[in-house]
């Protein structure tokens, strides 16, 4: 497939670096001329400031002029971080989303960007609503890339394709080969380990954000980071694409060994919510409490990962970033502890924010109900 490949061709190779015009085939396989290194960009979710920052690290804002609104409500905790650290991107134009119809294209053309960058879960709603033609038609190119629908295939492509946009080619490499390196220490093991017991891991996808149980991931983002650290993807077989839904009774049918349910802190969401606020700074005696709570409903009564306290919550946003190579860690380390005894993923994470990210690494990403993981 395309995507896969996500091959970035230059127009004109010799003088990058000089604002030339290259054409680049984005996560979706289109061939998009923009002039590099863009200036001027519209991220169409406010969560992109995740690779921004990767490689912005001095000033991670710079090239920000417009923003969609989700970050302060999907991501609170990371969204304070970043604000103490830069007051002024509270002044960054916000907008809706392309799948909710409320982008806002005649705000986005009047903010003159070089550039708008959009997640692939975009792309029909956004060729329905004609805004690509739209753009054209003003000189305004639209690049796909991709963390969320299949991240595991999609990350290191999205990375080189940003790096391109931003003349930061270097900088996106250095973070794939950091991101291949963390990953292999998992799969390596792994591989040297040979015929393993695989645990059945039920994925549970923001537990308590609703009434409702139980979403969860099929074959990719987290029911592949699942597989990758050792484990089977209780849903793999059930949910037909990255994401959807598992009834209590399939829950209870399987059995499973081992349950990860993603949180983050969705107050501005859920206010008061039964969700699990794990990430940057989290209270681990509350996220324990709450992660408890969870495994007194129906779908989750008797099952031997809950009688045997192999219940764990990690960071949700783990599920549209490119430090979902962290999660890989945890998630191997959990259900293979003895393989993996020597494995540090808040090490890890704390490197990753060292040498990439301009704030500081704050604990509580990860919680679990047994003492000992």
């Amino acid at each position: 497939m395309v995507a896969r490949a996500a091959a970035i061709s230059l127009a004109l190779m010799p003088g990058l670096a000089m604002a030339d015009k290259v054409k680049i085939t984005d996560i979706a396989g289109r061939e998009v001329e923009v002039n590099v290194p863009v200036n001027r960009v519209i991220l169409g979710e406010g969560r992109q400031i995740y690779f921004t920052a990767a490689l912005d690290t001095d000033a991670p804002f710079k090239r920000v002029v417009g923003w969609r609104d989700d970050f302060k409500k999907a991501d609170l905790d990371g969204y304070n971080i970043y604000l103490q650290k830069f007051p002024d991107m509270e002044k960054i134009p916000t907008f809706g989303g392309m799948k909710d119809g409320t982008f806002d294209i005649e705000q986005a053309v009047a903010l003159k960007p070089d550039v708008i960058i959009m997640n692939t879960e975009a792309k029909s709603a956004t060729e329905e609503s004609g805004y690509i033609e739209k753009l054209a038609r003003v000189g305004i190119p639209l690049v796909y890339i991709d963390f969320r629908e299949k991240p595991m295939q999609n990350t290191d492509a999205s990375m080189r394709i940003i790096g391109t946009l931003f003349g930061k080619e270097d900088r996106a490499e250095e973070f794939v080969k950091f991101r291949q390196a963390e990953i292999a220490k998992v799969t390596d093991t792994l591989a040297k380990a040979g015929d393993i017991r695989k645990p059945v891991v039920f994925m549970e996808r923001a537990g308590g954000y609703s009434d409702d149980c139980c979403m969860s991931f099929g074959n990719e983002n987290f029911g592949a980071m699942v597989e990758l650290a050792g484990g089977v993807n209780l849903a793999k077989d059930i949910i037909p694409g990255t994401f959807g839904t598992v009834n209590p009774e399939q829950i209870i049918a399987s059995n499973p060994d081992q349950i990860i349910v993603t949180g983050s802190n969705w107050e501005l969401y859920v206010p008061g919510g039964k969700w699990v606020g794990v990430g940057p700074g989290a209270n681990q005696e509350e996220a324990r409490t709450k992660l408890a709570a969870l495994m007194q409903r129906p779908g989750f009564t008797g099952v031997k990962g809950v009688t045997e306290g192999n219940v764990h919550a990690i960071w949700h946003q783990f599920y549209n970033s490119p430090y979902q190579f962290v999660a890989v860690q945890q998630i191997a380390k959990w259900l293979h502890p003895d393989l993996f005894k020597d494995l540090d993923p808040d090490a890890t994470f704390r490197e990753l924010h060292e040498r990439f990210l301009p704030v500081t690494y704050h604990p509580g990403y990860f919680a679990s109900l047994n003492s000992g993981s």
